[in-house]
């Protein structure tokens, strides 16, 4: 009988006249949940009620601004249900975060997001005072953008903390926050971040239009709403870019960008996202613009090893040999005589089971991931090559390729497959394969428009404004005299 009680509850009822109606709902409406605290009482002739969730609210907090302030009002003279009603809103409770709430949903809500609640029999409203306090992770240094110079702060799972963080490095009036609640049932709190007279009114408008497209049931993680802010090229190409730095993030706000903080995770998105970001780093403008520049190059360097080595060396060596050098073609044919498989299929072997290794040390209790490395260092350095399994030189070009990779590690899963795909083409059509493979991901990357900004700009088309921060990097004095956002490069066209 309950549960067809509970269904006929909509969360858009009203709040009842009568207290012992509105604590019965909501109930019913939580199925008894254990977490749900109700404390009732009286303040003179009324009886009110005071509901909280355990573990979302903070109890001293609570000791301190609403019981003890509730106990004091008892003293006063009796007045009506609505006239108590009021003065607790504007005279006795005063909190940094008050609302008033008029339905059973917004009661729920708040009450499981932290807030305290209080009911007054003979009132058809309630009064949602904010005494967050769950337990959460503290400010730490990010896992993913370690930096030499700069600030050790990464975001953290609250949301709020979060924006303060933001707000620390923006003190502008037009830095603006704009929270909204996701997910039917998670009703996750995100945040849309931009600096009103640098975001482009289109794009911030197409962002909501996006936003709002959104129909999940539950959203854990930024990774949720990544998909719904990309577009074509989304399937493969980062259109949307994540960050775990404040001070990163705050950075790109000011280009012109869009962040999105979504509260439990300290991962932001920022849209649009380029290509040449990912050969970026926050140590890029600490340091002097010549190493920033020189360590760029070997970014984009390691890059193109990772990307190609493998693929380039199957090729060459399988329809090319004359391209190597004699030592080092005499040295191949040793290593390969008794190896029983082909190039390609000893490159994709080695590759396949350096991903499962590197697989199973990250989700592998830490301690057993370490042990993981050193018995896959053995196992592949070692024993594949005494069993003849992999020649030696294909053992070398797979530990290069996989150490290039970690240089840029936000491109890592498109890595991953392009380079299965750059060693399948090379091993079968060689070089010729390989080049055209490579030129129509080229074509592909090209043609992408991420918000109306091109995908490759400013390489693609070529913006000279915007190639002082490219592969070489100008000293803040040339920086300073002009600001570039992604709505100023060449080929922009916002929607």
């Amino acid at each position: 009988m309950e549960e067809n009680v509970r269904e006929k509850l909509s969360p858009d009822l009203p709040i009842s006249i009568f207290l012992d109606e509105n604590l019965n709902n909501i109930k019913i409406y939580t199925d008894n949940s254990s977490d749900v605290i109700i404390k009732s009482g009286a303040i003179g002739q009324n009886r009110i009620a005071v509901l909280t969730c355990e573990g979302m609210a903070d109890t001293d907090t609570l000791a301190e601004l609403i019981y003890d302030k509730l106990n004091a009002v008892g003293n006063y003279d009796p007045m009506p249900p609505e006239e108590l009603m009021s003065r607790l809103f504007n005279e006795y409770l005063i909190a940094a975060e008050q609302l008033e709430l008029s339905t059973l949903g917004d009661v729920v809500l708040k009450m499981q997001s932290g807030f305290a609640i209080i009911l007054v029999d003979g009132c058809t409203r309630g009064i949602a005072i904010g005494i967050q306090g769950y337990k959460t992770r503290g400010i730490d240094e990010p896992t993913s953008e370690l930096n030499v110079r700069g600030s050790r702060e990464g975001f953290v799972e609250a949301v709020r903390t979060n924006m303060a963080m933001v707000r620390r490095r923006i003190k502008s009036p037009t830095l603006v926050f704009e929270m909204q609640q996701l997910g039917s049932r998670s009703n996750t709190d995100i945040c849309i971040c931009y600096i009103s007279d640098k975001a482009d009114p289109k794009l911030l408008q197409n962002v909501k239009q996006r936003i709002k497209s959104v129909d999940l049931n539950t959203i854990l993680e930024s990774g949720y709403l990544q998909p719904f802010l990309e577009g074509e090229g989304g399937w493969f190409f980062s259109e949307c870019g994540t960050c775990e730095r404040p001070d990163t993030f705050a950075a790109k706000l000011y280009e012109g960008r869009i962040g999105i903080l979504v509260d439990g995770t300290p991962f932001a998105l920022v849209v649009p996202h380029l290509f040449i970001e990912s050969f970026q780093a926050f140590d890029d403008y600490t340091q002097k613009p010549f190493y920033a520049a020189f360590i760029r190059m070997v970014r984009i360097i390691a890059y193109l090893i990772t990307l190609f080595l493998p693929g380039a060396y199957v090729a060459i060596a399988s329809y090319n040999p004359e391209m190597l050098p004699s030592s080092l073609i005499l040295n191949l044919a040793a290593a390969e005589q008794t190896a029983p498989f082909s190039l390609m299929v000893e490159c994709l072997f080695i590759h396949f089971m350096y991903e499962i290794l590197r697989e199973a040390g990250i989700r592998l209790p830490r301690p057993i991931g370490h042990a993981i490395g050193v018995v896959g260092g053995l196992v592949i350095g070692d024993i594949t090559v005494s069993a003849g399994l992999v020649g030696a030189p294909m053992v070398l070009v797979v530990a290069l390729s996989g150490l290039c990779s970690f240089v840029v590690p936000q491109n890592y899963e498109k890595i991953v497959v392009l380079r299965f795909l750059y060693i399948f083409s090379g091993g079968i059509f060689g070089l010729y394969g390989l080049l055209l493979t490579a030129g129509a991901v080229i074509v592909k990357m090209c043609s992408l428009n991420t918000y109306g900004v091109p995908y490759m700009a400013p390489i693609s088309p070529f913006s000279p404004k915007a190639s002082r921060d490219m592969l070489i990097r100008a000293n803040w004095k040339r920086m300073a005299k002009n600001d570039v956002t992604v709505q100023s490069l060449n080929g922009a066209n916002n929607p």
